[in-house]
Parts: structure tokens; sequence; C-alpha cells
């Protein structure tokens, strides 16, 4: 059983999904041989505890992309498509996002330093790892016990860790300590982040960055014989969290939750049971004059689930994995009446009245190595998907005057200020009981060419049903339906309760080069998506709280369209020398296209990644790692013109980093940015903060950070 964790970057890149799936289904010793960049699991060694802060950095390392949203709330993306489509996975559990705008996703429950494992998987994804999704699976564990040689409880290994960056007055902390013996492992790891709102290449304020957020975990494990039995308690606090490009902020976010892993060897295999409990609660407000307000907004939910494997040994080239699993889901989501306003009372407004989502799913996969030179894996899984919620109602029951006005942003006097009145009528008249049937297929293949070369291909069918707010919101004024969305586009959103699943096909194809060339090695991927019934959205009205045109905003319903996203990845590295005055150098290179538009219009899907390119000269010297880093993002000129979404100028960005061991010391100097270039993140969404400040801004693109000096210390004990 491996124990600890260490972040193993080759300077061989590969970069194929469909190779990684293989070797976490094939290999029994799980990652362990692969050449792909990852996070692997071996000997004794300790996580990289100096890794603090949320875990972006880790995951754009595995080739994931970013939507901007809070500090320590951002939405991962993978091959252009981003949120719910991307199934996240922490300690195997489920986790739901507990807001209308997304604040609370469930990567934002574990900070870097917790991280043990991860594993990413874009597109072609094993039917085993997970369903309810079509873009990949990303799962991130913190769960890995340490156990000692003695029989004794003592003590096992602790750090403490801090990093400061001054771009924003960042601080972080982490701490962690565990104890053991051969049978009980307890392991404790803490969290805390403090930042100021960054500053961008010209020293300007990009306003409403700011945030404070505190994880802990708790992680018990016992083991005897062929089992073991692993119970992680975590909580979470955020007592505020910038949104810049949200119309609110987050005020709080409590949270609480059981993990359960059970594991014991059969006959011929082995038997998994995990059990998941999380609740959390939300609030939305403002907290700050960086973005002001006084309308507030709660979420009570909790996520419930187990899941049972069984891992099966048919013969020395067969292994077949059944597997079962039930995942329940239930949220209020209220906007508390505000005392004396006309506009938000007298009633609570009820956005979703005890929403439910429910899923039951069965799995079969086979793993099967056909020749010396053929591995295949095939799998299928079958997941029935309920919805349903009660009845809702608007701040006011028809006896005044309704909403409409709240934020600045009203919709006149007298009958227009009553549409959520019949809205909700609507909503409440209608059958909002739905069910979904999603099965999934997944065929992945690789063909060993050589002992340095290899092809892969993969097929798949994947699905995945609407969300509750997807499905659900009703408001139809300006202010209602502009607290819903992820996006940060700064448009207003109303659902649709006859939305039905997306449907994914999709392909890829990957050649790998290297292993035994220790000069030259190089991989690239090609894939294609095709999703019917894809949840885009339909323009139905606009609102305009400025005098110019750039400040019109639109009011979309989501709707189901035909869509097709492509892409390459090309990655590689060249060894340049290794000597024992210059140390091993390398110089590494990395390419990512990606292209998405609607079927019938060719429009372009919202935020689609311009071209990107990277290349790193990389030294290691003794105990030295020194790298620099240039990035390059072409212009975003194919943008989505339905949600308003703005082009973006191509830019640069030079990175310099160091790190050093000096006994139980690692230390990491860096720069970020290191020439101070203003730039506009293409996912950046736009500066709802700003407009809200001065509306005839229009909503312009949200800019990214300045230069930053970075320092971070972690002492190991």
């Amino acid at each position: 059983m491996k124990k600890n964790m260490t972040t193993k970057k080759h300077l061989i890149f590969t970069l194929s999904p469909i190779a990684l799936s293989l070797n976490v289904l094939i290999s029994s010793t799980v990652l362990a041989e692969t050449t792909l960049e990852v996070i692997e699991v071996h000997g004794q060694h300790q996580n990289k505890t100096h890794n603090l802060g949320n875990v972006d950095q880790l995951m754009k390392e595995q080739g994931v992309d970013f939507s901007t949203a809070g500090g320590m709330s951002n939405l991962p993306i993978l091959n252009g498509m981003m949120g719910d489509r991307i199934k996240v996975l922490v300690d195997g559990a489920d986790i739901t996002s507990a807001c209308a705008n997304h604040m609370n996703p469930p990567l934002s429950y574990i900070s870097a330093n917790q991280v043990q494992t991860m594993n990413v998987v874009a597109g072609i994804s094993p039917v085993s790892t997970a369903g309810d999704n079509i873009a990949g699976v990303i799962q991130v564990n913190a769960i890995n016990p340490k156990f000692n040689q003695d029989n004794k409880v003592s003590w096992h290994s602790g750090y403490l860790s801090g990093q400061y960056r001054s771009i924003n007055e960042g601080k972080s902390l982490g701490v962690g300590a565990s104890i053991a013996s051969s049978t009980f492992s307890l392991e404790y790891n803490g969290a805390y982040d403090d930042a100021r709102s960054y500053e961008d290449g010209n020293g300007d304020k990009v306003i409403d960055t700011l945030y404070k957020a505190q994880n802990h975990t708790l992680t018990g494990a016992f083991r005897y014989n062929n089992q073991q039995l692993a119970v992680k308690l975590n909580h979470q606090s955020i007592p505020f969290q910038g949104f810049p490009n949200q119309y609110m902020d987050m005020t709080d976010n409590q949270s609480i939750g059981l993990t359960t892993q059970y594991k014991r060897e059969i006959q011929n295999g082995t038997f998994e049971a995990q059990f998941n409990l999380h609740h959390v609660k939300h609030e939305m407000g403002f907290f700050s004059a960086e973005k002001t307000g006084m309308m507030p907004m709660k979420t009570d939910a909790k996520d419930t689930s187990y899941q049972l494997q069984w891992h099966l040994n048919i013969n020395n080239e067969q292994s077949l994995i059944l597997g079962h699993a039930f995942y329940h889901y239930n949220i209020d989501d209220w906007w508390p009446a505000v005392e004396g306003s006309m506009m938000m009372g007298p009633n609570d407004y009820i956005n979703i009245n005890n929403g439910k989502r429910q899923r039951v799913a069965l799995f079969a996969e086979l793993e099967q190595e056909l020749t010396a030179n053929w591995q295949l894996s095939s799998g299928i899984r079958i997941e029935k998907v309920s919805t349903n919620t009660g009845e809702v109602t608007g701040y006011n029951d028809g006896m005044g005057m309704g909403m409409g006005m709240g934020m600045g942003m009203g919709m006149g006097m007298g009958g227009m200020m009553n549409v959520n009145i019949e809205a909700a009528k609507e909503f409440n008249a209608n059958d909002r009981k739905k069910s979904d049937t999603l099965v999934d297929i997944s065929i992945l293949a690789r063909y060993k060419l050589s002992s340095s070369e290899s092809f892969e291909l993969g097929i798949a069918r994947k699905n995945r049903a609407p969300n509750l707010y997807e499905r659900y919101s009703w408001g139809m004024s300006t202010m209602a339906t502009t607290m819903i969305g992820w996006f940060g586009d700064g448009n207003g959103y109303v659902g649709d309760p006859n939305l039905t699943a997306e449907t994914a096909h999709t392909f890829s194809v990957s050649y790998n080069k290297g292993v035994e060339d220790k000069d030259l090695q190089w991989g690239i991927n090609f894939w294609y998506t095709k999703v019917s019934d894809y949840i885009d959205a339909q323009t139905i009205n606009s609102f305009n709280n400025g005098t110019t045109d750039i400040s019109q905003r639109n009011i979309l319903q989501f709707t189901n369209i035909d869509a097709s996203l492509y892409g390459a990845k090309l990655k590689a590295s060249y060894h340049i020398t290794d000597s024992t005055s210059l140390g091993k150098i390398a110089l590494a290179f990395k390419l990512n296209s990606t292209r998405g538009q609607q079927d019938n219009t060719s429009r372009s899907l919202y935020q689609i990644k311009p071209l990107q390119t990277e290349l790193a000269l990389q030294q290691q010297l003794g105990n030295w790692q020194n790298s620099i880093v240039w990035q390059w993002l072409d212009e975003k000129e194919r943008v989505d013109y339905q949600r308003l979404e703005n082009k973006t100028n191509s830019y640069h960005l030079v990175n310099l980093n160091s790190q050093t061991s000096v006994g139980n010391f690692d230390v990491t100097l860096s720069i970020t940015n290191l020439l101070d270039k203003y730039y506009q993140m293409p996912l950046g969404g736009v500066s709802v903060a700003q407009y809200k400040q001065n509306a005839n801004l229009g909503y312009q693109q949200l800019a990214g950070e300045g230069r930053s000096f970075n320092f971070g210390v972690n002492y190991k004990f």
C-alpha cells in the first residue's frame, strides 16, 4: 500500500487523458510507472506541504484552466467546458455547489497543503471513476493514512508552512501533525488564507478580489490484516470572499463534512465502500466599500452519498470492476426580506424550496491485456437522476408592488414590477418532478509501438443531467435573474424545468514518443466532442442601467442546443545538458488549442480559451530547482455575442521560480508577471464591481495580477 505523496514533474511530457485513464485502470502501481506529469503516491515521502492557498496552481500544472470567481472559488475548465460538466471528487465525495453563483464549488473545500494525491482525466474518463459529467473527472484526495512500524502509538511527522505574496498582501499558513502505530493513524491538516484585493499591471486595484478562509481536516485510520477503515472530518469557514464578476459577494460559508472509507481484500480482488456527508450554510451579501448593497441571500444544503466497488481478478489478463452508488442532494435557497424595503419585502423570496437531486448508479468495467502490446478497458454506467422542488414565492404576493428595483436595476413601477408574481404562479402550476436516464459507455485502448512509443485511442458516450438552478430558477425580473449564473458575464439567467440531459460523444487519439530518448521527448493529442442538448442560453430580454450601449446586458433562459468542441495539445521537452557545474538543464514546451461552437449558427461557445503556448527553461543543481517560464496567449476574437462576451488582446507573461531544501526547511522564492504586464483575462469575465461604481464604464473585462514577489517557507519535524 502506498502511503504518502510527492510531486513528481518529469521532463518527459505526455498529455493524453487516455494514457492517464489506462494507467489508473490497468496498472497495479497506479501511476507509478507513467511518464505523465502527475502527483504520485509512492514510498514514505511526505507530500509537498509548502503548497499553500487554493489548489488552482496544482491544477494548472495538470492542464486545467479556470473560470475566474473568488480567490478560493475559481471554477475548473476541461476541454472548453466548465462547472458541473466536470465531476470534481474530493476524497471520492461528490460535493454540489450550493449557491446560485457556484461560489462554493467542490475545490474550495480543500487547500493545497491538504492535497495528498491528485488525478485529472479530461474527456474520456473510465465509468468507474464517476458519472454525470461530459468534460472529465478531477479527483483530489486528502485521505492517505500514515502508519509507523512500532505497535505503540508515537509521533510520525509534522510541518509548519507560511507564504507571502506582495501583489495582494496575501498571507497563507499551513500546519499538519500526525501520530501513528502499525495499526492506527491520526492526522490533522489546517490552512489559513487572507488576502486584500490585488493590483493589475498598471498598478490599479482590481476591486472586490479580497478574501479570507480556513480549512481543517482530521483523519483517523485503523488497519488490521487485510482491511482498513479511514474516517475524515472536515470543517471550512469563509467569513468573506469578494467576487468581482458577480453582483453579490460571499459573506459567510460554514461547512462540516464526514467521509468514511473502508477497504478489504477478498478472494481474487478487493472490496471498497464509502459513505459521505457534507452540510453547508452559505450567505451572500456585501461586506466592503469595494462593492456595496443591502440584499442578503442564504442557502442551506446537504450532500449524502455512498459508493460500493468490487475489483475482481478474473485471470492474469482480465479484471472486472463492479459498482453501485447513491447520491442525494437537498437545498433550500431563500432571500430574506429587508426590513423597511418596499422592493425586497415584506416576504422572503423563495428561490428553491426543498430542492432535491437524487442519483442512483450501476456500472461495470472490464480491463484486458489483449496481447503484450494491446491494453483495453471498456465500461458501461447507467444512472437514474431525479429532481424536484416545492412551490415558490417572491418578495410580494400581489398585494404590493412586487420586486424589481433592487440594486439599482429596476424594471419600473406598476405592472412591470409584478413580473415575478406571475412567474411564481406559472412555476407552481407546472409539474416540477423530472427524471433523466443516463447511459455512459467508454472504450479506452493503448498500443505499445515500441519501448519508447505508444498510440492511444478512446471513444466515449457521456451524459450530464441539469442542475437545480438550470432547471428551477424561476424569477423573471432583472434583479432576480442577475442573482442566477456562475459565468461572471453580468447577464441574468432564468431556468427551464423542461431541460433535457446533455449527451456528449468524444473521440480522442494520441501519440507519445520518449522514455528511452534522453534528448527529445514529445506527445500530441487530438480530441473532438459532439454534444447533443448542450445546455446553453437564449436571449429573452435585456436591461441597461447606464447611458451607453456598453452598459447593456441580456436576460437569458437556459435552453438545449447542439454544440461541437475540438482541440489539440502538444507537450515536449529537450534535455540540454547535465554537468557538474551547471546541473541538469532542460527546455520544456506546451501548446493548447481549443474551439467550441453552436452547430446551427457557428456562434462561439462561452469562455473558450484562445491558443496558448508555454516555454520553460528548467535547472536542477544539487538541492536547487530553478525555472524561468514564458507564457503567451493569443488574442480572443471568437466570443459568445449572446452573452456579450468581451474580446481580449494577446499578452505574454514571464515567471521566475527558485526553491531549495536546507535541512528540515524548504524555501521557495518566485516572481510572477516579472515584466509587470497589464492584461485582461480571457476567462476572467467582466468586472461587475467596477460597473456598480460607475455604470457608464460598462462591463470591462477583468484584469489579471501585476508583478508579485512571493516567498514561502516550510519546516518539517
